[in-house]
């Protein structure tokens, strides 16, 4: 068993932040640090001191993380960027709201003696003496220092300080990873109270020292325990008096929610899933109902997040079309209007957008990425709406003259036509690439559409049902934010904007099948009306070839498809390349594009994909693809074997080998050769959660019991009705009373589940002393 976090981030806006450019204006991004690791780094949003982002983000994390800090940023182009001010929620502060942190927080000034970060190394000892105990603290060394000088290190010594004695270790030149193995001595008096208090900082030779952190320890509890060695986590020194500047520094709207599980063994789950399973091969034949029964219970709020849950429990077993299928049929049976089919927020329309996220988001950026970044790369100013139009913004003709109203919205119909006319022809041309789980699935829906309404009058609703997803839900959304789809980095400025939106509405009019309704909603949009009735046919061509898939055709592809590994990233990655001394300049990189799969890493000197990834994403994706191996290294040197030490740490010592797991991310920073006993630890633990992860079986089938607990009591009424008025909390253990149902099974499955959760010693969080903050090695 297992004890897993995850944190649901989304930075959504800030407001009334400071000016810090001569333009009267700032450039501002988002940092996410967790425990000063950085995990995330949003897009910037030039020349606004109002941005918006509306970023998500899932992350994995270990359960034992203290903090949570956003930083604002000032992007410049030529010189440091500025740290405008930052948002610091502890884990506390988060768990202490259940349904999560939501709403704005001010931005305070960044104190450069609360920006700690690292860990030391200590031997904590009591001894007795002749007269009087002897307390012993050996300091040993430390890792992941904050750099504080020029050079990128820190000259760090630590003062251990106690009962107004202090002592002072030597000084590491040029190090963030320093050892000392020094030891101090003090006389422990009986009855005192007084704390050891242990100050890394950083030598200066002509400014003041700059502070590292510090470790405050219980000296009453270490009379007790008598030794305790161990890394410490470096605090920052909160005993000065802080200057708010809340106001001044402009505020940050954010969402965060803190989700903490406890995972158990496979064989716990096996009933729940088994019968889930046999309810969904059931179908619509047989007697299962716990499927719709779920889909009754379920809350608006929660629905997304149920729907991802099953989907992805069902993907891994194969039976995410026949989910899929039944969810379909239970819409169908209950729609009488096909204007209204597919419309709501239901638990299909909510699965199905979750299945096209997880099996064809790699389709969706081979069809849409040559479109999107056309689209940005021209920066035309495109406007249909005559209200809207700005004659200014366009600048003059080829007769230097400025263009009127009608030339104005004659060229942005040209331009929209071929935006439009070439993503028909891409989606057109891509049967064959669009993976086949999601035909198949789109061949279900197409059949049992036409079986519900099979009259001549109804012939475009079978069409209408495919494109209601594919092209409402799922392209046309990615159309207008293509940043939240991953297919650019940056979002698009306020001229690309309308442009996409624009292009979006006529991808919404031809999925429509161009009807009256839709026409008549925005009826300047009509100039596009030959392109889109073009589309339409099309489109119609393009799925009737799209459900012609048959099942032994389908498990051919897939068997085909299956054949390559999918990759996890792509994109290119600066090498760089020694060259003596001296500046970093352009010509010490070569750009090179890498593909990672869960076999190999790969690359090559052309772009294998659009999409641009930054350096923390790559770092995540190395360790999901190599969680499971066995023989990575436990901790490892960031800097490099010159002359005859370590740069980092200035271990002598080439080789060696470490005992305990570690994280690709880190091992592929590692030296060729055999590495020595590493001075930092590796960080395998922090992962961006994204569609194309690879399934966790065991943790959706967590998540859902979790939910069916919270709904426990819904499900009892419902049993009591079905079963005649039995008491709550009585599951019928002899068929010959009352019939054992699916729902009867199901509560079975659920108390047996609470059992094995209540009896595990994971089951509740460990708890941790107020001073001593001892990590694990």
């Amino acid at each position: 068993m297992a004890k897993r976090s995850s944190l649901y981030i989304r930075i959504v806006e800030g407001k009334n932040l400071p000016a810090k450019d001569i333009t009267g204006s700032s450039d501002p991004y988002c940092i996410v640090k967790v425990d000063n690791e950085p995990i995330i780094r949003t897009a910037t949003v030039w020349k606004t001191l109002c941005p918006f982002w509306g970023e998500e983000y899932q992350v994995h994390l270990p359960p034992t993380f203290h903090a949570v800090a956003f930083y604002v940023m000032d992007e410049d182009a030529l010189s440091r960027d500025d740290v405008i001010g930052k948002v610091c929620l502890t884990r506390d502060t988060i768990a202490s709201h259940p349904k999560g942190f939501s709403g704005w927080a001010h931005l305070t000034e960044v104190d450069p003696d609360e920006e700690v970060q690292g860990e030391i190394h200590l031997r904590l000892e009591v001894w007795p003496g002749a007269r009087a105990c002897r307390l012993r603290c050996s300091v040993l060394e430390a890792r992941d220092l904050a750099p504080k000088d020029r050079n990128g290190t820190s000259d760090p010594f630590v003062r251990v300080r106690y009962k107004g004695r202090t002592r002072e270790t030597s000084i590491v030149k040029k190090s963030c990873y320093p050892r000392w193995n020094e030891t101090f001595e003090f006389e422990l008096q009986e009855g005192a109270m007084e704390a050891l208090c242990v100050e890394a900082w950083d030598w200066d030779l002509v400014s003041r020292n700059d502070f590292l952190g510090k470790v405050v320890i219980d000296v009453q509890r270490l009379r007790v325990v008598q030794q305790e060695e161990g890394w410490f986590r470096l605090q920052p020194d909160q005993s000065k008096s802080r200057r708010h500047d809340e106001g001044n520094l402009g505020s940050l709207q954010l969402e965060v929610r803190l989700r903490d599980e406890t995972v158990l063994p496979s064989s716990y789950y096996q009933p729940l899933v088994h019968l889930l399973c046999h309810e969904v091969k059931l179908g619509m034949q047989g007697p299962g109902q716990l499927i719709p029964l779920i889909e009754e219970t379920t809350s608006t709020e929660c629905r997304q997040d149920v729907a991802t849950n099953l989907l992805k429990l069902f993907l891994g077993q194969g039976l995410a079309k026949d989910f899929l299928d039944l969810l379909f049929q239970l819409e169908l049976s209950r729609t009488s209007e096909t204007n209204t089919l597919f419309r709501s927020n239901s638990l299909a329309s909510k699965s199905m957008e979750s299945f096209l996220k997880v099996a064809g988001m790699q389709y969706l950026h081979g069809v849409l990425g040559p479109i999107i970044n056309k689209v940005f790369e021209e920066k035309k100013y495109v406007e249909l709406d005559p209200s809207k139009v700005e004659v200014k913004d366009v600048g003059c003709s080829g007769l230097h003259r400025p263009q009127t109203e009608a030339e104005v919205l004659e060229q942005s119909a040209q331009t929209l036509r071929a935006h439009l006319g070439a993503l028909l022809s891409a989606l057109s041309r891509s049967v064959r690439a669009c993976p086949a789980v999601v035909r198949a699935t789109f061949r279900q829906l197409f059949r049992r559409v036409r079986e519900r309404f099979p009259g001549a009058q109804h012939e475009n609703v079978p069409f209408i049902a495919v494109t209601s997803f594919l092209c409402l839900r799922f392209f046309s959304p990615a159309i207008m934010s293509p940043k939240l789809f991953h297919l650019r980095e940056r979002h698009a400025d306020a001229r690309t904007s309308r442009t996409l939106l624009l292009l979006a509405k006529a991808v919404q009019n031809v999925g429509n099948m161009d009807t009256p309704a839709s026409r008549a909603k925005e009826a300047w949009m009509e100039p596009l009306q030959p392109t889109v009735r073009q589309g339409v046919a099309q489109l119609k061509d393009f799925i009737t070839k799209l459900v012609d898939i048959e099942e032994k055709d389908e498990l051919d592809l897939q068997r085909t498809l299956s054949l390559q590994a999918p990759p996890v990233k792509e994109g290119p990655l600066f090498i760089h390349r020694t060259k003596g001394k001296g500046p970093l300049m352009s010509s010490s990189f070569k750009k090179l594009y890498f593909s990672l799969t869960t076999e190999a890493l790969s690359f090559a000197k052309t772009p294998s994909s659009k999409c641009v990834n930054e350096l923390n994403q790559w770092l995540s994706a190395l360790r999901k693809v190599s969680i499971n191996n066995t023989g990575l290294l436990g901790s490892y040197h960031p800097g490099v074997f010159r002359g005859d030490k370590w740069s980092c740490c200035h271990q002598k010592e080439k080789t060696g080998s470490s005992d305990s797991p570690a994280s690709a991310s880190q091992v592929l920073q590692a030296q060729a050769t055999a590495p020595s006993q590493g001075c930092d630890k590796t960080r395998s633990r922090v992962t961006l959660q994204e569609w194309n992860d690879p399934l966790d079986h065991d943790l959706e089938a967590q998540l859902i019991y979790r939910h069916l607990l919270g709904v426990e009591a819904m499900l009892w009424e419902r049993h009591r009705e079905l079963s005649g008025g039995a008491e709550a909390g009585t599951v019928p253990t002899s068929p010959g009373k009352v019939p054992e149902d699916s729902l009867a099974r199901l509560l079975r499955v659920l108390q047996d589940l609470r059992e094995a959760h209540s009896s595990s010693p994971a089951g509740s969080p460990p708890s941790e002393p107020n001073c001593l903050l001892e990590l694990q090695t």
